[in-house]
């Protein structure tokens, strides 16, 4: 029987008898739709983790220097926390040491923040993050303008009132109006607004456009820190040597400044991205082994299933299998049809299984903050495993069907 007989017989069996069809792929189905939803979620956090997290919050190629770590992984031991608290403060003149040591060509800035109310006429929008900065933030968090101008160094140094705001926080309190020039105030004090940065979107259901910054020398000091403090020194550098160089100056200029002997540790906390990353790179690590196991045992039952059914559907065609025989088909013959049969049944459980999967990550990344990027890889794994599986479990009855003695299969009733 030529191969594509045995699948255009398949099929017929298969449509004829549907129910039974359709159960024996149910575990297939289950396994390969979990296999591509999942895998594509992963990959989609991966990208979102790499491209958005750490790149919104701290940026590419950037580290920042802080009192104690801007971002924890789990719960933080008392000890650990009363440790961090202990330390000293960072200050102006620590940021002008470590300035002092870096290249000219990197980009820097302290920033300190806190949050506030933002008024305008009788708008408010609440707990809106404030930051105090330099003129070179802007730059260092690559933000490009979709209105206005950032604040200049002259305006910087002089402490002017000015403010440059987030895209969503301007559409809110503005609505329709040109937020350009108008006047907002904060905890009484007034600001003009001299800018807006282009939407930066949303991290896990957050906007990450709910802020302002202004100038750390005007009237956000009161209140973002005490005097002559900062929350943290950020140092963007062109690549990631430039980037690991400065981190080893800036860990040296505070060391020394903290007269701290070698085998002290660090009283600050220097961070990259790639800091950022490692908690979710050990859930990703968990969640690449898991999968096999979990996918397996789906394959598992649906090929038990299938292996059960093709062994009563060798028993409901004995009769036929000796016709075949007496004229003329050979074991192979009969072993290639049940083989084709079984594995067609799987491949098909396994390409609905993948048009589910496409659809549950489609309806993940529509109707969730989380993203899902469907992995090429994946559906040829899935499609893959589904015939595997239904060739690995129709070898049994297909070898069953073969030794039939066509004179006791006639006889069959």
């Amino acid at each position: 029987m030529a191969f594509l007989d045995a699948v255009r017989l398949a099929l017929r069996t298969i449509w004829a008898q549907k129910m039974k069809s359709g159960f024996s792929v149910l575990g297939v189905f289950v396994g390969v739709t979990f296999l591509i939803a999942v895998v594509s979620i992963i990959e989609g956090m991966n990208a979102y983790m790499t491209e958005r997290f750490a790149g919104a919050l701290l940026g590419v190629n950037t580290f920042q220097v802080r009192r104690f770590p801007d971002f924890q992984t789990g719960d933080v031991p008392d000890s650990t926390w009363r440790q961090w608290v202990r330390r000293p403060q960072l200050t102006y003149d620590d940021a002008d040491a470590m300035v002092a040591s870096l290249d000219p060509s990197l980009l820097w800035s302290w920033v300190s923040q806190s949050t506030s109310d933002l008024e305008y006429r009788n708008r408010v929008a609440a707990r809106v993050r404030v930051m105090g900065a330099n003129e070179q933030y802007f730059d260092v968090k690559g933000w490009r303008f979709s209105a206005g101008r950032p604040f200049t160094a002259q305006e910087a140094q002089s402490g002017q009132p000015v403010m440059v705001m987030g895209y969503d926080l301007a559409a809110r309190v503005f609505g329709d109006l040109d937020p350009i020039n108008r006047e907002v105030r904060i905890r009484g004090m007034p600001y003009r607004i001299i800018g807006v940065i282009e939407s930066q979107g949303n991290l896990f259901g957050m906007s990450l456009d709910n802020f302002v910054v202004a100038p750390a020398t005007s009237a956000v000091r009161r209140f973002v820190n005490p005097p002559n403090v900062i929350d943290e020194l950020v140092v963007k550098a062109p690549a990631v040597p430039q980037m690991e160089a400065a981190m080893d100056l800036v860990v040296s200029v505070m060391r020394t400044r903290r007269h701290l002997r070698p085998s002290d540790p660090d009283n600050f906390a220097v961070e990259t991205a790639s800091g950022v990353l490692d908690f979710w790179e050990q859930i990703n690590r968990i969640l690449l082994v898991a999968l096999p196991g979990l996918v397996s045992i789906s394959l598992v039952v649906g090929g038990i299933v299938i292996m059960n059914i093709m062994l009563m559907a060798v028993a409901e065609r004995t009769r036929e299998i000796g016709i075949r025989k007496s004229l003329g088909a050979r074991r192979r013959d009969v072993m290639r049809q049940f083989l084709v049969e079984s594995a067609t049944l799987s491949t098909l459980g396994a390409a609905v299984g993948v048009g589910f999967g496409l659809l549950v990550a489609w309806l993940v990344t529509t109707l969730t903050f989380m993203p899902a990027r469907v992995a090429p890889w994946s559906i040829v794994v899935g499609v893959g495993l589904g015939a595997a599986v239904g060739i690995g479990a129709g070898l049994y009855p297909a070898g069953r069907a073969a030794r039939l003695d066509p004179i006791a299969a006639m006889r069959q009733e």
